[in-house]
């Protein structure tokens, strides 16, 4: 595998939808933004396997964590080449392509390691973290409260957005219209969107695997239970509907963010996840997850209509009213 096939083929194979976004970023960030996200896309495909158990992902996970910090192992690449295999024929392929992709990450400059490095602990606390959460898969167990949804989805994406705000303005002094201090917690509010949208389109799913993101204590508030949630969504759908409206009003601060950037490159790799989760959102509100057997999806129109009007939100507020 070639140097542009890491952040080429290997990134197209594990998300269509963010290698169109990464292809047209400027070149002074591209490399990084792509080689991070496959960095964390393999701890998400570690923590995830569900062939291997709870105790091995949490061993796997560390292992890639020491990686991140000292290079490859042949010892640890061996131990997660062996116990994480995925269905997913991408997935495989990047669990494969591990020494390239974190070789690529040591040829990173100094400042770019260090903030990259930061993220990925943050992300794989999160991810162990979720794993000890749901330690049985037969057995629906929920977060106990808004805060553990919130940190959860602070970890994996929240943070992403600050770092992305970082790296864009350590190469575009310009980047924004507001400060980078004033754009921080527009940046999280952007990351934590994405993940909260993902979670609620997902949830039919996640219970089926023993885990609830709605919080335990305003279930219990409504009078429903876990356990009883794919029987009986009924008592569930106000707690749903409420982590709705969070999400809502974290893509406000999205939007904000996007209408703050400078570069239309930026521009348009931030506004297409943005309208995609914001049509995701409109898609549950007219088909409620927990209540609908069918499962919720953009088409695939929905995504090349949001990459024509990304063009023109890379130069204009327009689309962003």
């Amino acid at each position: 595998m070639n140097h542009d096939e890491v952040t080429g083929g290997l990134l197209r194979s594990v998300s269509r939808t963010f290698f169109l976004s990464i292809r047209i970023l400027p070149e002074a960030l591209r490399e990084a933004m792509g080689v991070a996200y496959l960095l964390a896309r393999t701890s998400d495909t570690i923590a995830d396997s569900e062939g291997a158990t709870i105790s091995v992902r949490l061993r796997r996970l560390e292992e890639f964590g020491k990686m991140l910090h000292t290079g490859a192992s042949q010892q640890f690449i061996g131990y997660i080449q062996r116990d994480i295999q995925p269905a997913h024929e991408g997935d495989r392929a990047l669990i494969a392509a591990m020494p390239l992709v974190l070789s690529r990450f040591g040829a990173f400059r100094p400042w770019e390691w260090k903030e990259t490095i930061e993220l990925l602990t943050n992300i794989i606390h999160g991810q162990s973290n979720d794993l000890r959460a749901f330690p049985d898969p037969e057995k629906i167990a929920a977060l106990p409260d808004a805060y553990s949804v919130e940190d959860y989805t602070y970890l994996v994406a929240g943070c992403v957005g600050e770092w992305w705000t970082r790296m864009s303005f350590h190469h575009f002094p310009r980047y924004s219209e507001r400060t980078e201090q004033e754009l921080m917690p527009l940046a999280a509010s952007f990351g934590k969107a994405l993940q909260l949208v993902n979670i609620l389109r997902d949830m039919p799913a996640d219970l089926r695997a023993g885990r609830c993101y709605l919080p335990a204590d305003e279930l219990q508030a409504a009078g429903a239970d876990p356990a009883t949630i794919l029987d009986d969504p009924s008592a569930a759908q106000p707690v749903f509907d409420a982590w709705m409206e969070k999400a809502r009003g974290f893509l406000d601060d999205g939007r904000e963010y996007i209408r703050a950037i400078r570069p239309w490159r930026v521009r348009f790799a931030c506004y297409v996840p943005w309208r995609l989760a914001e049509k995701t959102l409109a898609l549950m509100a007219a088909k409620p997850p927990l209540i609908s057997a069918e499962k919720v999806k953009v088409s695939r129109m929905m995504v090349y209509g949001t990459m024509l009007r990304g063009l023109v939100a890379a130069f204009t507020n327009l689309p962003l009213r």
